[in-house]
């Protein structure tokens, strides 16, 4: 979260293949590291899982940008929906892979040793399919061995047993494609689309959320119902968001941005929510017992609902700025206030203040 803002400023500035694959690196191998720390120093579990942040930091701050450097408009959109797929999808992915491995190994340590494998394919492919593009101009603005079972055996495993990763995965899929469609067709009546579907499904995950929760003790088919429901409509704003901010900010400042919406949403998001939830629901649990442990946990996550609720007024909030800052960004013209750098190419180009300042 903290280092985002940094790689942000690099991101805008140096060769961008470069920092994702040492970024993607430095995250394989910390993830690797986490996997051998012995069970008497925990702290050390502690040290390398933070540091796994700063490999996510360098990619998924820097990544969106080239996306936007090689495709436009309602192309970069879909290309961008195809990039977050990958959270969702790996998100499930990661609770089914995760615990088949250790089902296997006996050892919660090996379903760490996967994501290294798969960060060094990654690196291997940025370094030799990606190309570099160059900022704006596209848009004429330049600058382990486990024992192998069917395919067919594997799949009728995951759905006796792992019911929330397969859901994770669906719905990631099918809430960033419907949000990614619902955009295009309403953008023909309304240049405000954007931020009005983020807000519509944000408002409309809110009550499958609740219902999720509440229906959490008497029935376990509503609740993966419900639960099925409330991701879908949540994960229509992932590959928008991303859009929304690339269009509003100029070329040459999107990993700057980039940088302070991991920031935030971070911040405001995973970062403290975890500690949250546990502290109200601490506060509400009367007993020790195990009814009062279920349900002092249901009530403080039914926080999240009205969360999404605010979430979505927000959105609705951003329907009326998204057309002027739009306009600006598209038409933005250096002002005169703004300093000078002059990079190595010797070819003196105008950055706003506050990324000389960061």
């Amino acid at each position: 979260m903290f280092l985002a803002p940094f790689f942000g400023y690099l991101g805008d500035r140096y060769n961008r293949k470069l920092i994702m694959s040492v970024g993607i690196g430095f995250w394989s191998l910390v993830t690797l590291a986490s996997s051998y720390t012995p069970q008497d120093h925990f702290w050390a579990l502690l040290v390398t899982r933070g540091l796994v942040g700063v490999g996510e930091a360098s990619y998924s701050t820097i990544a969106p940008t080239i996306i936007a450097d090689l495709y436009v408009k309602e192309k970069r959109t879909q290309m961008l929906s195809i990039f977050y797929f990958a959270i969702p999808v790996g998100s499930g992915l990661g609770y089914i892979v995760g615990s088949k491995v250790d089902e296997a190994a006996q050892d919660w340590h090996w379903a760490l040793r996967v994501t290294p494998a798969l960060g060094l394919v990654a690196v291997v492919l940025l370094l030799l399919v990606v190309q570099e593009p160059k900022r704006g101009a596209i848009e004429a603005r330049p600058e382990h061995h486990l024992h192998r079972t069917s395919w067919l055996a594997d799949m009728q495993a995951l759905c006796r047993n792992l019911y929330f990763g397969i859901i994770t995965c669906v719905t990631g899929v099918l809430g960033v494609a419907s949000g990614v469609e619902a955009s295009r067709q309403l953008r023909k009546r309304t240049p405000r689309a954007d931020p009005l579907v983020c807000a519509a499904g944000l408002l409309l995950s809110a009550p499958f959320l609740y219902l999720a929760i509440v229906f959490a003790q008497a029935s376990t088919i509503a609740t993966y119902v419900f639960i099925f429901l409330g991701e879908t409509f949540l994960s229509m704003n992932w590959a928008i968001v991303a859009d929304i901010l690339l269009y509003v900010v100029v070329p040459t400042r999107r990993s700057t941005a980039e940088a302070f919406q991991i920031v935030l949403s971070h911040l405001l998001g995973d970062a403290g929510s975890p500690y949250l939830i546990g502290v109200v629901s601490d506060s509400l649990r009367k007993t020790d017992s195990y009814l009062w442990q279920f349900r002092s946990l249901q009530l403080s996550l039914l926080l999240c609902s009205f969360v999404a609720v605010g979430g979505g007024a927000f959105f609705l909030a951003t329907a009326l700025f998204i057309e002027n800052d739009r306009h600006r960004a598209e038409n933005y013209v250096p002002s005169d206030d703004e300093p000078i750098v002059v990079p190595k190419s010797g070819r003196s180009t105008r950055v706003p203040v506050s990324s000389v300042l960061i």
